[in-house]
This record gives C-alpha cells, structure tokens and sequence, in this order.
C-alpha cells in the first residue's frame, strides 16, 4: 500500500465552506466508508465486503486519502497474515449527523425498493442509526436486531441507547434489553416506502423497540405519502 496518496484530481478551488468540506468527503465512497466503520474499526478486506462495487484498487485509494485528511486512522499490527485497521477519527464521527441529514433526504425523494442491480445489505441502513436517530429522554437500553439470511446465518446488530444517543456495534455478545428479528425479506418490507413491520418479531422491551424502528424506518413510511 503506498504511504502517500495521490492527490485530488478534481478539487472545487473555491474559499467557501461547503466547497472545503466536499473537497475532503465529495468524492465516491467517501461517506459510505464513514458510514460503515460507525460500528467501530474494521479491516480492509471487511470494508471490501461491505462495500461490494468498490475495487481494491478504489478502496486503497481512497482509505490512504481519508487517512491522510484526518478522517481515519489506520492501526498496523504484527500477526500473520499482516492486519490492519481502520477507524474514525472525531473528525469523521462528527459526519455521523450529515450522513442522518442526507439518508432522510433519500427517504423523502429518492426511495423505493430495492432496484434489480442493487445489492442487499441491511447492515447499510443500521449503520446509519447514530446520525439518523434522535431517541425521546427516558428510553435506554440495547436491542439486538437480528437478520436472518438466505444461508441460515444470522447477522446481528446492536443498537444502544443511552442520554438521547445511539450506537451500533456489530456483535450478539452483549445482553439486550430486546431482540428484534426477520428474515431479510421480512426487513425489506419494514424498511421500504410501504414501512410494513408485520414479519418482524419483537421479544422483550417493545417501546425501546418501536423508538428504534421509527428512527431508521418511520420515514419510508414518510417518503411513501411524498410519493
């Protein structure tokens, strides 16, 4: 991996804020790689499989850019095979509410289905959680939200509340004070423009849950009335 990134091919040359701040994150998969190290530090081969269009040779690139701009850190450790993480810095976590604020965007103007060339990844949507939710004073706790596959794998997601924010960890290991589980279809209907939650089941603390599934899904709900 070379140690210096190429420099940007196309910047906005202009003194204004906004033009500055698209400088650092307009480029492609800029922000979806933010989005998708919310939960905490991953490895590039973990990147590349969630964010299945990009190339290696995209993703290289564009990990030594955001490392270099202060928006990621990378770790080296000495194993065998070589590993390497990568995390958000304070900088990038402070993006978590601009990627909520374009998400609701998305929800009002630009949502449907899944698209034919599309892949599927519930995950994508989770991860949004900490910038898109504003959970109401009085409601903590964790909810596991449980996707089961095609394969008969479960993937888990882990959604704290705590003092009006939320976190999202990738894991099942911790207690949770509700689990709220489907098959992948069953979470594309919950989290499509018809917001239809009837094949999710909810086992345990359900307004932790209902507060949970407002903030990532109530606004399909929404984009379908704009529609």
């Amino acid at each position: 991996m070379p140690s210096t990134p190429t420099p940007k091919r196309h910047p906005y040359a202009q003194w204004a804020p906004d033009a500055r701040a698209l400088d650092l994150v307009g480029d492609k998969w800029t922000l979806l790689i933010v989005r998708d190290l919310s939960p905490g530090p991953r490895r590039f081969v973990e990147l590349q499989r969630v964010l299945p269009g990009i190339s290696t040779e995209q993703l290289r690139s564009r990990l030594n850019r955001m490392v270099a701009d202060g928006l990621l850190t990378r770790q080296r450790y000495r194993e065998v095979p070589p590993r390497v993480d990568y995390e958000l810095t304070a900088r990038a976590k402070e993006l978590l509410p601009v990627l909520g604020a374009l998400a609701r965007w998305g929800y009002d103007w630009a949502w449907s289905a899944p698209r034919e060339s599309e892949a599927i990844d519930i995950g994508a949507i989770l991860r949004i959680a900490p910038g898109l939710i504003a959970a109401p004073a009085g409601i903590d706790g964790a909810a596991d939200f449980a996707v089961q596959l095609d394969d008969e794998t479960t993937k888990h997601y882990m959604l704290t509340v705590a003092r009006g924010s939320v976190s999202i960890s990738e894991s099942s290991q911790a207690p949770a004070d509700v689990r709220v589980s489907g098959t992948q279809d069953d979470w594309i209907d919950a989290l499509g423009p018809d917001a239809d939650r009837g094949g999710l089941r909810i086992e345990g603390h359900e307004k932790l849950a209902e507060v949970l599934l407002d903030g990532v899904g109530a606004l399909a709900e929404r984009a379908r009335r704009v529609a």
